[in-house]
């Protein structure tokens, strides 16, 4: 029996087909037969029942706006089914491996260079996204494989020092692309985490003795659109239209994602830091609980687990049978005033604008000790860190890319330490 038999089998299942039954039966393989009496049918069989048995099982139990990996729009370039895990569980495996997530745990969430164990960083950050948007999606019947592929990658982009990071690469590189390093210049071309993202996965990830994850097109397009900065949102409907051209400019212009898994995990970008980020700036003197005013406390909660239950259960009802992610109006008004107050409050504090200057400092003297050297291409320099780069670039994987380029992918995949280290020894006396 083939994979499409068997599936087609199980109540006419065909994976080439929308799926518009909702059932919560579970389907009882014991009917296809004992152990014994599938292996007569070959080992190849056996081989494959598992993957299919989970695809088999999506199309049962999962809600009929799911994503199923069955009916993924699939990889770029086409490789040979798992006889074990669905496309999406492939993806998840990927993405956890891979160093550019490793690294997301040297790599700042809020705060710079904290001493305190227990402040936020990168990596705990897309774990919380990725539990948030798991459980939203188990209840409203949707694929958490997808949603936690989705989330375990989302923020591969990022670069060190978090938004400052990113402003301050953007900055230089749009400087640089047009030919002037004394002023800021318009450019079409700089720095956006979310489209560094999709960079990460599709070229600079090392897999197989090669490059590039080549991740399903639902992992990406969940990946590129992922934005969690609009803070007003409360209805978000997938743009189930979208064609592989358009992940670059749906990063661009942070167009919906395609899927309602993507969806899931948008919003959960922001539900994972409104609390955790006053959390954190309470150990820091910043902001406090009992500093949010009364209106926010009696609608989202006193803490951070009563912040984060009201906003999980709120999206879940108001979601529920729906073909959208949805929030109320009184918890998004709520959520919207809270990170307001942070962006105040946390990330615009004098402490936070003085460190940001250090931050802006060290990125900026990396980008010009880099930029020289790769225009330059003198390996006189024996220091630690021209060696460093050196190796970097002659391995990049795309050989005739640009000195901009190559300089701005090897210093975005840096850690913080990374990054401080590289500029003591550059500038260290």
């Amino acid at each position: 029996m083939s994979d499409q038999a068997f599936l087609s089998n199980i109540n006419g299942y065909s994976p080439n087909e929308p799926n518009t039954q909702e059932t919560t039966d579970p389907v009882d393989l014991r009917q296809y037969g004992t152990q014994d009496e599938l292996s007569t049918s070959g080992a190849a069989l056996l081989d494959v029942l598992p993957r299919v048995r989970k695809e088999a099982l999506e199309n049962l139990q999962l809600s009929p706006y799911a994503s199923r990996a069955a009916q993924s729009r699939g990889r770029v370039l086409p490789e040979p089914e798992c006889p074990v895990r669905t496309v999406f569980e492939r993806d998840v495996g990927r993405i956890l491996y891979s160093l550019p997530f490793r690294r997301l745990r040297h790599k700042t969430q809020v705060f710079f260079n904290p001493q305190n164990d227990h402040i936020c960083t990168r990596m705990e950050h897309v774990l919380y996204v990725s539990y948030l948007a798991e459980t939203i999606g188990s209840s409203l019947g949707l694929n958490t494989t997808l949603i936690r592929a989705i989330a375990l990658g989302h923020d591969l982009g990022h670069p060190p020092f978090g938004h400052t990071g990113e402003e301050v690469l953007d900055r230089l590189i749009r400087k640089w692309r047009n030919g002037d390093t004394e002023r800021q210049v318009d450019s079409d071309v700089g720095f956006q985490h979310e489209l560094h993202s999709l960079r990460v996965i599709d070229v600079l990830s090392e897999h197989r003795d090669g490059f590039g994850l080549n991740l399903t097109f639902e992992v990406r397009d969940g990946i590129a659109s992922h934005c969690g900065e609009k803070w007003g949102e409360r209805c978000l409907i997938p743009d189930r239209h979208k064609g592989l051209d358009d992940l670059m400019k749906s990063a661009l212009e942070h167009a919906m994602p395609s899927t309602l898994e993507g969806c899931v995990v948008r919003i959960c970008d922001r539900i994972a830091y409104a609390g955790r980020d006053v959390e954190d700036a309470s150990r820091s003197g910043l902001l406090t609980f009992s500093d949010l005013p009364s209106d926010i406390v009696s609608t989202l909660g006193r803490n951070n687990q009563e912040i984060t239950n009201t906003l999980v259960r709120d999206v879940i009802t108001e979601s529920d049978g729906r073909d959208c992610i949805v929030m109320s109006e009184e918890a998004g008004e709520a959520l919207q005033a809270l990170i307001e107050i942070s962006v105040q409050r946390i990330y615009r504090a004098p402490k936070a604008k003085r460190y940001e200057r250090q931050v802006s400092n060290v990125l900026e003297g990396l980008f010009e000790y880099y930029i020289d050297l790769a225009i330059s291409g003198n390996r006189d320099d024996t220091g630690a860190a021209a060696k460093a780069f050196f190796n970097y670039r002659d391995r990049h994987p795309e050989k005739n890319a640009d000195p901009v380029t190559v300089v701005t992918d090897y210093i975005a995949g840096m850690t913080d330490p990374y990054a401080n280290r590289m500029f003591a020894a550059i500038y260290g006396v």
